[in-house]
């Protein structure tokens, strides 16, 4: 047991470090792009603050990974150099249970980073964007051009919409029938969304075509039981939507969407994937732990180490890329580069310990 919380708290030490060193770089970064914009719109330092603690979710979701990588490498390296894994093989304990010690700090980061991405950045991301958008000044703003979506088997085409995503501007709804010809286009000024599900169009003027002759119908409120909900009209109106688990899913059930299902498949199963990454980062800095540092392997594993975690982060974007474009099986997309890397890096822990 005491063996098993050395091993976490050095890890864990060097994992947070390594996550706070470049949480820092990132922010810092990032602020340098936006500070000036902010101090022009007189929000003080409070707003720098502010912008800050509201993008802090996206950055602690990209630096997971790497910060694991990073916290393994240096961690593992250590108990290499004190000779520390030596002493514990010779108590019978094996590299692998050294590495399953590890294992919780990587689990971790995991539920981190599964929270930031799909629970916490979701729900700030709108609000930045509202704040942001409020805070420009009028000459600066640009209008957001109109955005076409599907929901269910209606096309949809919307000017703009609200920051809390429960009203859209100037829609215009086209249905079809079940050989894809244009039977009715609504179009009303605003649409408003329906607590507890659906939408309601208000002052809609109906036009139903039937071959060539058009019969026109102007109303007060009509219902569209849209499956839309608030949050999939926040993504789609986003400058950089990046979809979570749950909007990709309803875009995959007949929910709002404007890209191909192989896009939101992709993104569906990447966000269940994604989290992987830092166990996968933390194999892959696992064989330091067996390194020689006497016979100069150790400085090689390394840069190895290093190399193959970057390579790694490459790759799984590379083929998350051709997922969402459809080139490739989501399924492969999303678990080919976690499989591959974890497989190569147990491999590589098989053969040092052998």
């Amino acid at each position: 047991m005491k063996i098993q919380l050395y091993i976490l708290r050095m890890v864990g030490t060097r994992v947070l470090g390594a996550a706070l060193i470049l949480f820092s770089i990132l922010q810092i970064l990032d602020l340098l792009e936006v500070t000036t914009d902010i101090l022009g719109r007189g929000l003080g330092t409070a707003g720098v603050l502010y912008y800050a603690a509201l993008r802090s979710p996206r950055l602690i979701e990209q630096v997971a990974p790497i910060a694991t990588l990073a916290g393994g490498l240096f961690a593992f390296s250590q108990l290499a150099r004190e000779s520390a894994i030596i002493a514990m093989r010779a108590t019978g304990i094996s590299a692998y249970r050294i590495v399953a010690m590890a294992a919780p700090i990587a689990f971790l980061v995991m539920a981190l980073d599964f929270s930031c991405a799909q629970v916490i950045a979701p729900r700030t991301d709108p609000v930045l964007a509202a704040w942001w958008q409020a805070t420009t000044p009028v000459a600066d703003r640009k209008v957001p051009g109109p955005r076409s979506f599907r929901s269910s088997d209606d096309l949809v085409i919307a000017d703009g919409a609200s920051a809390d995503g429960r009203q859209l501007n100037a829609v215009k709804v086209y249905r079809r029938d079940t050989s894809s010809r244009l039977i009715e286009r609504v179009e009303a000024p605003t649409a408003t969304y329906v607590h507890g599900g659906g939408w309601t169009l208000n002052r809609p003027v109906i036009a139903r075509f039937s071959g060539e002759r058009v019969d026109v119908v102007p109303a007060g409120k009509l219902a569209w039981p849209s499956p839309l909900h608030p949050q999939d009209i926040q993504a789609l109106f986003a400058d950089s939507p990046v979809p979570t688990a749950a909007t990709a899913r309803r875009a995959l059930l007949s929910g709002g969407g404007d890209r191909p299902a192989s896009y939101y498949e992709t993104r569906l199963l990447a966000a269940f994937a994604g989290p992987f990454a830092a166990l996968v980062m933390l194999l892959i800095s696992a064989p330091v732990a067996l390194a020689n540092f006497r016979s100069g392997q150790g400085a090689m594993l390394l840069t190895g180490g290093l190399a193959a975690g970057l390579l790694f982060l490459v790759i799984n974007g590379l083929l998350s890329a051709l997922g969402e474009g459809g080139s490739l099986s989501p399924l492969l997309a999303v678990w080919g580069g976690p499989v591959i890397f974890a497989s190569l890096a147990l491999y590589a822990l098989v053969a040092l310990e052998g």
